[in-house]
């Protein structure tokens, strides 16, 4: 069975003071709940680079992991204002998520980019969280599936079958981050079926079989069982619902529940 991983992106919100508030809410609130490392259950927090140390010193000792929201595809250098993997991982990092559509959007970042991304990340022992989905024009339109395997295809280019395995891959349909709007449940696992298949297509029926593909399109604690009890959605890359300890931890509490069926 693959383990749910529920992750929690906080994009630009929490200064330092803020990270220490809610990180602290968030212990009270899932790690009692939690009773060895063995949970079905993969809990991710992402803050802001600015409160990624932080963030680390205070997890220490809790069944939390870290990630990053953003990183160069560059080793090192002279690039003004990046951040590079191996900076990351003498952080305490974890994962790091790449590709996200706001990435896309606000800054064009291109599927090459995200790929060269990727491969540094996995080059360092990050595990890459890498965004695909389609927008509200693009589903209209009935191009949904062309969109998401040109993605697809994109982001794992000249990738091996075991740096694969190791990569999550996030589906967000873009119309569904930060609108209230949400794919249902049986919307949503159709397509993390056919990235499946199409990752089998790619490398084979094992990879894909054991690649987590996270639902990243505004899950909150409310919808949060009916969609992580889709067979094929592996936890939720979440954004609003992350940044308040109460709903989050419901969050995951549901994957438990569901884990455990």
């Amino acid at each position: 069975m693959r383990k749910k991983l529920i992750a929690g992106n906080w994009k630009m919100n929490k200064d330092i003071h803020e990270t220490a508030t809610l990180v602290e809410q968030l212990k009270n609130s899932i790690t009692p709940t939690i009773q060895n490392s063995n949970t079905p259950v993969d809990i991710l927090i992402c803050p802001p680079f600015t409160s990624l140390v932080i963030a680390k010193m205070m997890i220490k000792e809790v069944p939390l992991k870290l990630g990053a929201q953003n990183m160069s595809q560059h080793e090192e250098g002279a690039y003004t204002g990046e951040v590079s993997a191996k900076m990351l991982k003498s952080i305490g990092c974890d994962y790091v998520i790449l590709g996200h559509s706001e990435r896309r959007q606000y800054f064009k970042e291109t599927n090459e980019l995200i790929n060269a991304k990727s491969k540094q990340a996995l080059k360092h022992g990050l595990t890459p969280i890498i965004c695909v989905g389609e927008t509200l024009e693009e589903r209209e339109a009935g191009v949904t599936e062309d969109i998401i395997k040109t993605q697809v295809k994109g982001v794992l280019s000249e990738m091996t079958s075991d740096e694969v395995a190791k990569c999550v891959i996030a589906y967000e349909p873009v119309w569904a981050i930060g609108t209230g709007k949400t794919a249902t449940p049986e919307q949503a696992n159709q397509v993390h079926q056919f990235i499946r298949k199409l990752v089998g297509q790619l490398y084979s029926w094992t990879v894909a079989e054991k690649l987590i593909i996270q639902y990243g399109g505004s899950m909150n604690d409310k919808n949060a069982a009916e969609l992580l009890s889709q067979s094929d959605i592996d936890g939720g890359l979440i954004g609003g619902a992350s940044l308040k300890a109460d709903a989050f931890a419901a969050i995951v509490l549901a994957g438990m529940e569901v884990a455990k069926e």
